[in-house]
């Protein structure tokens, strides 16, 4: 779970003050930022590493400095808060899982693919594994018929924001994550099993 920073305890040179003068292009203020959002930021890569089966593609540290050279690297990157600083560092984070695992595919062609383990947190499941190009593939189908219960999923699974983080970011209630949480699961199970009887 991600560690609650209390932003608004916080004077404009804390987290909220950071976030805006990043957005703004201080990039200064990133390098102060990233100090006070490292262990939440490597939190999320080590919940997706524990996900995926035996011979994980990269080390939690390793994923933590890939979003952080994504975050150095973006430009024009707007942040309002802490939960849209983390949703954004989680549609980094599933990219940079994506990138390893389509490397390592096709460096063996189409030996070894990587797998997350779809566990209740997604699916409500126990320990059902899916390729991580797989669960992409699925999330980008999903985002073309309802983009909004496609980010539901990024936010939470990928991001590891709780319902009412979710809510914040998309600026809609609970009850609506809630639900959309739901149906996206129901939805990326069927998807899932589609493809894998097919």
């Amino acid at each position: 779970m991600l560690c609650y920073i209390d932003m608004t305890t916080r004077g404009p040179e804390g987290i909220s003050g950071l976030l805006v003068a990043w957005s703004k292009g201080d990039e200064e203020a990133l390098n102060e930022l990233m100090p006070l959002v490292y262990a939440d930021l490597r939190g999320i890569a080590r919940r997706q590493l524990r996900r995926q089966s035996a011979g994980q593609i990269v080390s939690s540290g390793t994923l933590a400095h890939e979003a952080y050279l994504k975050l150095v690297h973006g430009r024009g990157i707007r942040c309002q808060n802490r939960a849209h600083f983390f949703a954004l560092c989680s549609q980094m984070i599933r990219q940079i899982l994506v990138d390893h695992a389509r490397k390592r595919n096709y460096a063996k062609r189409g030996g070894g693919q990587v797998e997350v383990a779809l566990d209740e947190a997604l699916l409500g499941t126990r320990a059902r594994g899916v390729e991580v190009e797989a669960l992409d593939e699925a999330l980008t189908s999903l985002a073309k018929i309802d983009a909004r219960k496609a980010r539901v999923v990024e936010l939470r699974f990928f991001g590891g924001l709780s319902v009412e983080e979710t809510a914040e970011v998309l600026e809609i209630s609970e009850e609506t994550i809630t639900r959309d949480w739901r149906m996206a699961k129901i939805w990326l199970f069927r998807e899932l099993a589609a493809k894998a009887d097919g």
